[in-house]
């Protein structure tokens, strides 16, 4: 069942989605011009509610845009500067926003960072912890389990449910600073790629339909799809062979002391992964 929203709530989640995508770095001052110049005049409060509807946030460096559950434990980013040499070395995961005809859903995948290979994934028509753990515990079932696991400071993610499968798996927890635009940058890679060439072009209508979609998206990508950051082979191949891949952030100007939530600005990654 798809959430029953305002038209045009919906017509205006459609435009920021398609922004967004396009510029992560958006957040709602520059979405509300963004849709001004659209033909909308919009108030930022509005625009705020929408975007937190959404599950997005600007990820420009400036005052926390979003509140971290106040019950929750956040941990400190492990990944600035160390290679990433092997497959299941790191994983990660995020939300993205998919607009429907009449309504809207919610995608959760699970990434390895070496072969890009979309190791599970899940829809949902709300944003609760379930679908999220659902799709880390088939990812563990079907593929085993990475040294570290990457998220970002979500609710979803912070969870006592969440971060429990990742300790009783004796898994590192790494998340990413607050406004740090590289920090999971592969799977941000990845919405990119999952709507500009699959949901904004079949424009899908209902729950099945985002389902049937999806998986015919995600096989075409693991197994078909060349991607130029390794050397045009497949995330299939790249994961089960384990040479081809890799990643790699590199923070040029950070001082080496990660701090919890910290925000800062100069970074740099390599982050050819189409």
């Amino acid at each position: 069942m798809v959430h029953e929203a305002d038209q045009t709530d919906l017509q205006l989640c459609a435009l920021i989605d398609e922004e967004y995508t396009r510029h992560p770095f958006y957040g709602s001052r520059r979405m509300v011009v963004f849709l001004l110049r659209q033909g909308h005049l919009v108030n930022r409060k509005r625009v705020q509610r929408l975007m937190r509807t959404m599950g997005v946030t600007g990820m420009a460096p400036g005052p926390a845009s979003s509140v971290k559950h106040p019950g929750h434990k956040v941990y400190p980013y492990l990944l600035r500067g160390l290679p990433i040499v092997r497959s299941n070395h790191v994983w990660s995961t995020d939300i993205t926003y998919i607009r429907l005809a009449r309504g809207f859903a919610y995608l959760v995948a699970v990434i390895d960072w070496y072969s890009r290979r979309v190791l599970s994934w899940r829809i949902s028509n709300n944003m609760d912890v379930s679908f999220c753990v659902d799709c880390l515990e088939e990812a563990l079932i079907l593929h085993g389990k990475p040294m570290i696991f990457n998220s970002d400071q979500g609710s979803q993610f912070t969870s006592a449910a969440f971060t429990g499968v990742l300790l009783r798996e004796q898994i590192a927890i790494s998340m990413d600073g607050r406004g740090r635009a590289f920090d999971n940058i592969f799977v941000e890679r990845l919405w990119r790629n999952v709507k500009h060439e699959d949901v904004y072009l079949n424009g899908y209508e209902t729950m099945g339909e985002l389902a049937l979609g999806m998986t015919r998206y995600f096989d075409f990508y693991n197994s078909e799809r060349p991607h130029q950051s390794l050397g045009y082979q497949t995330p299939n191949i790249v994961y089960a062979s384990g040479h081809g891949g890799g990643a790699l952030i590199v923070d040029k100007f950070g001082s080496g002391k990660e701090k919890t939530g910290q925000r800062c600005s100069a970074a740099s990654v390599d982050l050819s992964t189409a």
